[in-house]
């Protein structure tokens, strides 16, 4: 079966049309050749489609099934399948005019009888992948391994207490690394979709944690093996489907990379829904993996605010994403990583043409965001005042102190001096709200 031909209404590829573009599918912010701080602005955004959410996903929810009706979800021929699957995944990055995909194993391939055969059929579809990035633009930004479907994985992958689990996923990542490898993947991913607890009651934490960090030692040893160069890249989550997570929010990882020696090959994929989960907003979770060294790559996507669980709808508001933006340029930008649309289009969008509609919105409403970044971060709207506020910390004194130069008694004598009396200062952040809504 090749449904490509037929799938979408749409042939030639979306392009740029401006602001006053009519209905039909166009570009009416991203214009992808123009250049933004020295680079193109596709090389700033660095778009990649999801295989798993935009070619997988059926519908459904825990209240209903099936509503896309997709012709490659059904049939006697799993792997032929999976074939009409990648034509039509294909078709889609062609007219999207997206860099990047990204995949789990799983999701591009059937799972066999064994793990053998598992990977056979990987290496099948990835062959087929080969193939048709030989006369595509199409690239690969990452690729994973799916731990966390199958009931093997109830109880966790690599923090199983079964070590024969772990073995199996030690298997199933190799093989998917390999691929990616093959591939030119850029990064490779780890989600730790049941590294995590339900009760205290059977779980011993110190065990698990340590098989955790064994197993992402043990890839990072296999990707220097290989001669991969991207980095391993772990997506903090907090919740769902385990009550705690043991990758809950970006300053959880990166305690537990600093505690397994894994801060040099091992960074942080972050989500806009996981970060909501947790608790924080996706401008804190983006800053601090930027200022712990630990940034990535993005999943770009948002929750709904009156839900508690991943919706994964796809990123329209321009401004959560203008400060996420301002945070990363300011920083230097993405180096291997980019905005991967881990997102699913509602289960009641079922023409075709809602996934090219969803990605186009979404990829306007990004480079709309990125562009009032760039203005912020030209104009300093941002950076003057707060280089302000800090700029006692840039004086004599203030470099002293973080040298290490003023003992505690040192500080405490200077304190007691006459006349040492520091008012606070304002803050402005009414002001500074008011300023960004200026540029959005």
């Amino acid at each position: 079966m090749n449904a490509s031909a037929k799938f979408f209404d749409a042939s030639a590829p979306i392009a740029f049309a401006g602001k006053d573009a009519g209905n039909a599918p166009a570009f009416r912010w991203y214009d992808k050749d123009r250049m933004v701080h020295g680079r193109r602005l596709e090389d700033h955004l660095r778009f990649a489609v999801c295989y798993w959410h935009s070619l997988c996903w059926p519908g459904g929810d825990p209240f209903g099934g099936e509503t896309f009706l997709r012709p490659w979800h059904h049939g006697s021929d799993p792997m032929a399948m999976a074939r009409a699957k990648a034509d039509v995944a294909f078709e889609l990055f062609r007219l999207l005019d997206v860099p990047f995909f990204t995949f789990h194993d799983v999701d591009a391939a059937p799972e066999g009888a064994s793990l053998r055969e598992s990977v056979a059929n990987l290496n099948a579809i990835a062959d087929l992948f080969e193939a048709k990035m030989a006369s595509a633009k199409v690239r690969l930004l990452w690729g994973t391994a799916n731990l966390f479907t199958h009931r093997r994985y109830m109880a966790g992958a690599a923090t199983n207490p079964d070590p024969e689990i772990f073995t199996y996923a030690a298997g199933q990542v190799r093989a998917a690394l390999e691929v990616t490898h093959r591939l030119g993947g850029q990064n490779y991913v780890l989600w730790g979709g049941r590294e995590g607890y339900e009760t205290l009651l059977n779980t011993d934490l110190k065990r698990e944690l340590d098989q955790l960090g064994r197993f992402v030692s043990l890839v990072v040893e296999h990707k220097h093996k290989i001669g991969f160069k991207g980095p391993i890249l772990i997506e903090p989550k907090p919740k769902e489907p385990t009550k705690h997570q043991y990758d809950f929010d970006v300053a959880t990882c990166y305690g537990f990379l600093a505690r397994y020696d894994l801060l040099e090959d091992v960074k942080l994929n972050i989500e806009q829904n996981h970060a909501i989960l947790a608790g924080h907003s996706f401008h804190h979770e983006v800053a601090l993996a930027e200022a712990l060294g630990v940034f990535g790559s993005l999943d770009i996507n948002r929750g709904d605010d009156l839900l508690g669980w991943d919706t994964d709808q796809f990123a329209m508001n321009v401004g959560e994403l203008a400060l996420v933006f301002h945070e990363m340029l300011n920083r230097g930008g993405f180096n291997s990583g980019g905005l991967n649309f881990d997102a699913k289009i509602r289960r009641q969008s079922i023409d075709p043409d809602d996934l090219i509609h969803a990605h186009v919105g979404s990829m306007d409403a990004c480079a709309r965001a990125f562009l009032a970044a760039a203005d912020m971060l030209d104009a300093g709207a941002l950076t003057a005042p707060l280089a302000d506020r800090y700029g006692g910390w840039a004086g004599g004194e203030g470099r002293a102190i973080l040298a290490g130069q003023r003992s505690l008694a040192d500080l405490a004598d200077r304190a007691m001096g006459p006349g040492f009396d520091p008012q606070p200062r304002s803050g402005r952040q009414e002001y500074l709200e008011s300023l960004v809504n200026r540029y959005i």
